[in-house]
């Protein structure tokens, strides 16, 4: 089997497993961080054109102009769990299998998704300068006479009830904060039951929401969900947290709302356009302002047990597509 790898040559050689249909496979590696044409030059000259898999960054794209010069292909297998840069109607009208790593790293991102509410809601930004500014005592001043809420006094509202979600909700139940969630499709009353979370329509849980967190997939209709429409419905004292994907949010509108005052903070594990540069109005927002958001450079689901789980699905999914059997997680 050939396979042509559009994603780090190191993070698949340090996760791949040890076996022989692994050991045998003709592996090319081409960088996927550049223009269509430059991948398909570049795979040409590297005799990768007629792989029978490709394997590419969750970030990454697979094009249509790619796939079409590929008459041997039969799996495109997403390393993560986002797909929306590979060209589905393309692989669909060729009969080529489009693959992700749905729910690998569910648990590291509802950690992530956690983390960002409980540094948020503890300030633990601002309070960590604040001491090394030598200004202990007065913060704690402050604090004491109002500051602080704790999360088992929130209401967090989850939007889209995936995987991610759904382990966010678990870990939310020691808490002991009320979880309301809005999708399309709401759970059973057992399934509410098993995850502790209550399904409210989404008009709803934007005004009694103290948390809203995002856990949506970017579609052209999820494409800046959060506007100033959205923002407008929420609590003035309410944060926002978004591990799902920067292009669900509209960055000037997010600006705005914390600029104004209209959202008590925002923390976010990812931001549109990725990579985030010095340059994006949410990095350059007032000092008043800038102390209200957290960031992490989209990490939640980079664990290191994540990957090594991904890795070992995505290599049985192609030795399965080459057996002529069914992969796993086939998005179409």
């Amino acid at each position: 089997m050939k396979a042509l790898i559009l994603a780090s040559r190191q993070r698949y050689e340090r996760y791949m497993p040890d076996n022989e249909f692994v050991k045998s496979a003709e592996k090319i590696y081409i960088p996927f961080n550049q223009p269509e044409d430059e991948i398909i030059k570049a795979a040409e000259a590297a005799g990768a054109l007629d792989a029978e898999v490709i394997f590419a960054d969750a970030i990454g794209r697979v094009g249509r102009a790619l796939i079409s010069r590929m008459p041997n292909l039969k799996l495109i297998q997403s390393e993560g769990v986002g797909y929306n840069g590979i060209d589905v109607a393309a692989a669909k009208e060729r009969g080529i299998f489009v693959c992700n790593n749905k729910g690998v790293n569910a648990d590291s991102v509802a950690e992530q998704t956690i983390l960002l509410m409980l540094g948020l809601l503890r300030r633990v930004v601002v309070f960590d300068g604040r001491v090394r500014e030598g200004l202990q005592i007065q913060t704690k001043e402050e604090m004491m006479l109002g500051g602080i809420r704790d999360l088992s006094e929130c209401t967090v509202g989850l939007i889209g009830f995936g995987d991610i979600a759904k382990a966010v909700a678990l870990k939310l139940k020691p808490f002991g904060c009320r979880v309301v969630y809005f999708t399309r499709h709401p759970l059973s009353a057992a399934d509410e039951a098993y995850y502790g979370a209550g399904y409210v329509p989404l008009d709803e849980l934007l005004h009694i929401a103290d948390i809203v967190s995002l856990h949506l997939p970017v579609t052209e209709s999820t494409v800046n969900t959060v506007n100033a429409d959205f923002i407008g419905k929420m609590k003035n004292t309410a944060y926002l947290i978004n591990t799902a994907r920067g292009e669900l949010v509209d960055n000037l509108a997010v600006c705005s709302a914390l600029t104004e005052g209209r959202i008590a903070g925002a923390g976010f594990d990812c931001v549109a356009p990725e990579p985030t540069l010095r340059d994006n109005p949410l990095l350059n927002l007032p000092k008043s302002a800038a102390e209200k958001v957290i960031f992490s450079p989209h990490v939640g689901g980079i664990s290191e047990r994540s990957f090594v789980v991904a890795h070992k699905r995505i290599w049985e999914n192609a030795q399965a597509v080459i057996n002529g059997k069914n992969p796993q997680n086939i998005v179409s």
